[in-house]
């Protein structure tokens, strides 16, 4: 008769747990992960109401600057008189109007043809032949620009290969096939598989790292790329697991003082002297709770409280240090009390059972000036290749998932000291052949 009535208690429990469930809320990018580009777009009507389109009131115009020095100059005087049709002097031309208009040079490749000889001295008879200069080896097909170019198609515009090689011939007029498009990329990622080893030695210095993980297909099967920042470096990685081993294998015996991530269990088993966890996703855990339980102030308060921190953060170089000081106090006493509060629902009771877990992983970016409180910077890297495996359907072996994650690395780290995409593929290939220096 017990077992029995402990069966019904349990078939009960399951059921109201699947009614909970039922009522939750829909997800969005405020309540949960899902990315924005998933939320459920309202009506452009009710939008237009709401909303005043255009720069805020009292924005300074924008207006494009001149050129000092343009590259072309057209004058256009009249030279023969309208009414009498006498030929006008030139001299007495008076400018009335200046305009410039920026346009695009017609992008088409230059054949370069390369005739090395030999010599032979007429006084030793020694035969003799100079090197070409750097960028015009014998042994090259196409100059450091143009594959370049290649590689920024595929690699930062997400270009297929059938569209790469259209896009080279409609833009450019070169004929190329994709197996010559395969070589390049081959070049380039071996390149960057080499020089992506300074980027490894960086991050395993730095005190402050982000790191995230975002899902990747290779093959035909399921990977992770994964991203570890710095101030001065950001590494990418794509491995087959989603385990601690990947942080192992990328930190080798290197603690860090400060790991930022979200509360992924791998991620807090990273070592490292103190964790931060990510303030965004706990807002829009706590954002989630509020949508579900609208009268429970637990979540409303712990929200707004993370809310307050990031503020104090932002104004941390406004407030005197005592002041500063005095603040962060009060609000770990308050948060310490609503942790201590007793709740009687399932959903908060979980974040404060979290919570009281990594106590002293919230708030450690009101102590460091070189930490932040969200871990935006990592996801915001992963961004681009969460495209790059939507338009392209992802990598289809393990060396291209290894060189498109190195080339990857170079570019953002690169962007952190100013250096654009470009620019830094273009130093894969080192010196480009145009102009010709002879």
């Amino acid at each position: 008769m017990i077992d029995l009535v402990l069966e019904k208690q349990a078939e009960i429990e399951a059921l109201r747990m699947k009614l909970d469930k039922g009522k939750k809320p829909p997800t969005n990018s405020g309540n949960s992960s899902q990315p924005p580009s998933k939320d459920q777009k309202g009506n452009l009507a009710s939008k237009r109401k709401k909303h005043k389109h255009g720069p805020p009131q009292g924005h300074a115009k924008f207006e494009r600057k001149f050129v000092s020095q343009p590259d072309h100059v057209v004058e256009i005087k009249p030279t023969v008189c309208q009414e009498c049709q006498s030929e006008l002097d030139q001299a007495t031309a008076v400018l009335v109007d200046v305009n410039q208009i920026t346009e695009l040079p017609q992008a088409k490749a230059e054949v370069i043809e390369l005739r090395q000889y030999s010599v032979e001295c007429a006084c030793c008879g020694f035969s003799q032949q100079d090197e070409p200069p750097v960028g015009l080896e014998m042994e090259r097909t196409f100059g450091a620009r143009l594959e370049a170019t290649v590689v920024y198609y595929r690699q930062e515009q997400h270009m297929s290969y059938v569209r790469t090689r259209a896009a080279l011939h409609n833009l450019h007029g070169v004929e190329i096939s994709e197996g010559g498009i395969d070589k390049i990329m081959h070049r380039a990622g071996n390149q960057a598989i080499k020089d992506v080893k300074v980027i490894e030695a960086e991050i395993q210095q730095s005190a402050v790292i982000y790191s995230d993980e975002t899902s990747s297909r290779v093959d035909g099967n399921n990977y992770w790329q994964w991203v570890f920042c710095s101030a001065n470096a950001i590494l990418h990685v794509i491995r087959f697991n989603r385990s601690f081993d990947v942080i192992k294998e990328i930190m080798s015996i290197h603690k860090a003082e400060v790991w930022v991530s979200d509360c992924y269990g791998a991620q807090m088993m990273a070592c490292s002297k103190k964790h931060q966890l990510c303030l965004a996703h706990q807002l829009r855990n706590l954002m989630a709770v509020i949508e579900l339980y609208p009268k429970d102030f637990w979540a409303k308060h712990l929200h707004l409280l993370f809310r307050y921190a990031i503020l104090l953060h932002n104004q941390r170089q406004k407030i005197p240090e005592a002041e500063f000081l005095n603040r962060i106090e009060r609000l770990e006493c308050l948060f310490d009390e609503l942790l201590n509060q007793m709740l009687d629902k399932p959903e908060p009771r979980r974040i404060q059972k979290r919570y009281r877990k990594y106590r002293q992983a919230l708030f450690v970016f009101l102590y460091r000036t070189d930490v932040n409180p969200t871990n935006n910077l990592s996801e915001q890297r992963l961004r681009p290749s969460v495209i790059h495996r939507k338009v392209t359907g992802c990598f289809r072996s393990d060396w291209g998932a290894k060189s498109y994650a190195a080339i990857k690395s170079l570019i953002d780290t690169g962007a952190l000291s100013g250096t654009n995409s470009f620019q830094v593929i273009q130093n894969l290939f080192g010196t480009p052949a145009l102009p010709l220096r002879v």
